[in-house]
């Protein structure tokens, strides 16, 4: 941590991206170099789970209260549902035909496969994340949404996958996990994090700016917001992700009608008042209040990656000794990064182009930032602790993990080059 705080600016200028540092410090502290942690992803399945499950609540949560200043009908949320929905979906299917066709999977196996590698990831794509605000650039608009959307839509494909294994109840004809993993529990975990944080926001406003209360611990609204909202929606047999999702996009629309005949409190540099008269300020409180909760847990999210990337340079050593065993390894990375991802994105953003103005650098650096993550870990965790076999389990270790590793590797190298080649481009239109 020191030395990221130390050097991090120097790792830039070389192309390394701090998920490529933590990857490699990982690697040499695990197996495949001084052996100080020893991991096996299957018998420490448990522990593996519980850390990219809590990574992933993080970032969906940050990703709703960057994305949240943005209207609900706005036309800038178009795209981002296209792509985390249409073009998720397709990825999956794609990912599936190469595994039964290809790679010599079952159907069960092959999807489950496409729902765990189809997800992108927003934490390890914090290079093209947006910041927020009323007019954010659409592409890093898009790219988040569909980052923290996807992880969401990918869920029910894994149950489905797991379903066909037997390991998860489907119903006569799949119609429970339709009726139950597809349109129950995304419904209800919208409705049930954006009422969950509305109530809760609110009230923590009204006691700011009516009552001079709660005017602290921006840190325990964050942590404890996350946790209701993910745990009502598991009691209620909802998306736990969708409803951590929306309880962020929900937070940052919470507002705090100012009180008539009060102006706008602002502080000059040597006022006596206190930097928290402004939390209590009826005209401010809900916009600081969303603010530190945004800036807590964007911090939280870089100590997520540092701990979820870690954890994946340790168990690294495993997946590198699956690869002889692994049928297609060589050419299934190149081919969802070149050929799927695009061709998926391509066809879920059919008409779009044309119609909302998006050019083709824009189309093609979309299709490029597939960035393969936590999400991948979480849900290929998720599915190992369902009890897959133990010959599917590690196939589907190497293939995930290698995917990731890979992702880290070729987008943490390309994101900043790109970046600056469509900022320049931008700013000459």
């Amino acid at each position: 941590m020191i030395t990221m705080l130390l050097a991090g600016k120097g790792f830039s200028r070389l192309l390394l991206s701090n998920a490529m540092i933590y990857l490699g410090v990982g690697y040499l502290l695990g197996p495949g170099g001084l052996g100080v942690v020893v991991l096996d992803p299957i018998r420490h399945v448990g522990l593996l789970a519980g850390a990219t499950q809590i990574a992933v609540l993080i970032s969906l949560f940050t990703v709703g209260l960057k994305m949240g200043s943005i209207s609900l009908d706005d036309r800038r949320w178009i795209l981002p549902l296209r792509l985390a929905f249409a073009s998720m979906a397709l990825t999956v299917g794609l990912i599936a035909l190469v595994g039964v066709f290809g790679m010599g999977l079952s159907w069960g196996a092959a999807i489950l496969l496409g729902g765990i590698l189809a997800p992108t990831d927003p934490v390890l794509a914090s290079g093209i994340q947006t910041s927020g605000g009323t007019a954010p650039d659409r592409l890093r608009f898009s790219l988040t949404g569909e980052g923290g959307l996807n992880d969401v839509s990918a869920f029910p494909f894994v149950l489905l996958g797991l379903g066909l294994l037997g390991k998860h109840e489907l119903g006569e004809h799949a119609l429970h996990w339709l009726a139950m993993d597809v349109l129950w529990s995304m419904g209800a975990g919208l409705c049930i994090g954006a009422a969950v944080a509305t109530l809760i926001g609110k009230l923590v406003v009204r006691l700011r700016t009516r009552y001079h209360y709660v005017v602290e611990l921006d840190e325990f609204l964050s942590l404890g917001l996350m946790a209701v909202a993910y745990g009502a929606a598991q009691i209620c047999l909802a998306s736990g992700f969708l409803s951590v999702f929306a309880a962020g996009l929900a937070l940052q629309r919470v507002q705090e009608q100012p009180q008539r005949k009060k102006k706008r409190l602002v502080l000059q540099v040597g006022a006596d008042e206190p930097p928290m008269a402004l939390v209590s300020d009826p005209n401010s409180a809900s916009a600081d209040m969303s603010k530190a909760v945004q800036g807590f847990n964007e911090q939280l999210e870089k100590l997520a990656e540092l701990v979820i990337v870690l954890l994946v340079g340790i168990i690294m050593p495993y997946a590198i000794h699956q690869i002889p065993r692994i049928h297609g390894i060589a050419w299934f990375i190149p081919l969802l990064f070149l050929g799927l991802r695009p061709l998926a994105v391509l066809l879920g953003m059919f008409g779009e182009t044309n119609r909302d103005g998006m050019v083709w650098p824009q189309v093609m650096m979309i299709s490029w930032f597939g960035i393969r993550g936590i999400g991948s870990v979480f849900y290929l965790m998720f599915a190992i602790s369902h009890g897959i076999n133990e010959l599917l389990a590690q196939q589907l270790v190497a293939l995930t993990l290698l995917t990731v590793v890979a992702s880290i590797l070729v987008h943490g190298v390309s994101v900043p080059v790109l970046m600056r080649w469509y900022m320049r481009l931008k700013a000459s239109v």
